[in-house]
């Protein structure tokens, strides 16, 4: 299949790092002992969670509202953006003294929303709306039809993925020999579509990676179909990650460079969250662990001793999402598991499931019980959490020795995403 001509250069990404110079600060390039030690590989980390705004979005927000000219400039512009584009733009703006309003969807957590407000200060405006990006997209779109104000896209755009792509030239540079691979996040695809830009003819012997959540995969799809495709649901727990339809000029990049793309569900970038902030002491927001989840849970076919750099995208992370990382990281580890129980409406029938049930290092982390007056038997919602996976066979056979209907809840069913 034939794929329209690339829009994006290397030089293209070249002079983007030039207009960045003396703006954006590289960002660090740091060894990680841990994943090197747990794959086998020389894992670097580019923390681009460094950065001012927390991320790479200023990279690609900055380069295109430099190049706008003057009348553009004078109207204002405008964008969607789940959080970490809204960041850049903020930045830029505030920078350049543009004066920007800037949509964002619902689900954008609060600690992103209150950076927009201070990177921007009194030359942004923020409208709060909409569901999912796709929706805030939409609205922002309309602004600009309406006012003439240019719209600033988060990805699908030459000048933004030739800025997002001075990361991977910058990683790069830091390095005593071009890596074996480079990994990167998915979302829209600019940042994968830049470093396939700038590794294509600058260092084409690097092998390109990039890690999409399941429940957002949209450029896999778009690869499969040869074309972006809307996906029909998107799970929004990867935010930053969590697009609908990747960008036209980001897929026709990324279907002629012929990297790789893979999928990692939300359980594991969680546990690689929780990784990264235990034992690295590196707060990562979900999109941020996407690329370094990838070597710990998917076999990507890289060689023993390969130099690796994996992306660490952003650590725009509210603290409060952390218990649902927490419990979304057990069940993907199988120390978690949920049960539908009918206890018999009789004296003595919890404390009979507690001695036959559970083990000695089991503990029950939920219970939920409705009484029935009118019935024989009443019903609880029960969450168990093992000490280690492989117990689980050991309590569905103590199950069977009591006399309690007991039905385990799958982690797609309906109920599991309630709790979830």
């Amino acid at each position: 299949m034939s794929h329209p001509q690339p829009s994006v250069t290397a030089d293209d990404v070249e002079q983007a790092a030039a207009r960045l110079a003396g703006v954006i600060a590289p960002s660090p390039l740091v060894h990680s002992a841990r994943l090197s030690a747990a794959t086998g590989f020389e894992v670097w980390l580019k923390r681009e969670d460094l950065q001012a705004v927390r991320s790479y979005k200023a990279r690609g927000a900055y380069n295109l509202i430099s190049q706008l000219d003057d009348d553009q400039r004078a109207r204002g512009v405008v964008c969607a953006s789940a959080g970490n584009h809204a960041q850049g733009v903020a930045f830029a703006c505030a920078a350049l003294g543009v004066r920007a309003e800037i949509y964002l969807p619902r689900t954008t957590p609060r600690q992103k929303r209150e950076r927009v407000a201070r990177l921007g200060g009194e030359v942004v405006t923020t409208v709060v709306g909409g569901d999912t990006f796709d929706d805030a997209a939409r609205a922002a779109r309309a602004r600009a039809e309406e006012t003439g104000r240019a719209l600033i896209p988060p990805f699908d755009d030459p000048r933004t993925v030739a800025g997002q792509g001075t990361a991977i030239r910058e990683l790069v540079d830091q390095m005593s020999a071009p890596p074996d691979h480079v990994v990167v996040p998915v979302g829209g695809g600019g940042l994968l579509a830049g470093a396939a830009a700038w590794l294509g003819e600058r260092s084409p012997s690097t092998g390109l990676i990039g890690v999409e959540p399941a429940g957002a995969a949209s450029m896999t799809a778009a690869l499969h179909h040869g074309a972006p495709v809307e996906l029909a649901t998107v799970d929004g727990f990867v935010d930053g990650a969590a697009v609908r339809r990747v960008g036209d000029v980001n897929h026709a990049i990324v279907a002629a460079s012929g990297a790789t793309v893979t999928v990692v569900p939300e359980g594991a970038v969680c546990v690689e969250m929780l990784a990264l902030y235990q034992s690295d002491g590196i707060v990562a927001e979900p999109a941020g662990a996407l690329a370094s989840s990838a070597l710990m849970s998917l076999d990507l076919g890289i060689a023993p001793g390969a130099t690796v750099v994996c992306v660490l995208s952003g650590g725009n992370n509210d603290v409060s999402r952390y218990a649902d990382v927490v419990e979304r990281a057990l069940v993907h580890e199988g120390l978690k598991h949920y049960f539908l129980v009918e206890f018999p409406q009789e004296p003595g029938a919890l404390r009979q499931f507690l001695d036959v049930v559970l083990g000695p290092e089991d503990d029950i982390t939920l219970f939920e019980y409705t009484k029935r007056s009118e019935r024989e038997t009443g019903p609880a919602l029960v969450g168990i959490e093992l000490s280690r996976a492989e117990d689980l066979p050991a309590l569905l056979e103590r199950m069977t020795r009591v006399p309690h209907q007991i039905e385990p809840v799958p982690p797609g069913s309906p109920i599991a995403r309630f709790l979830l």
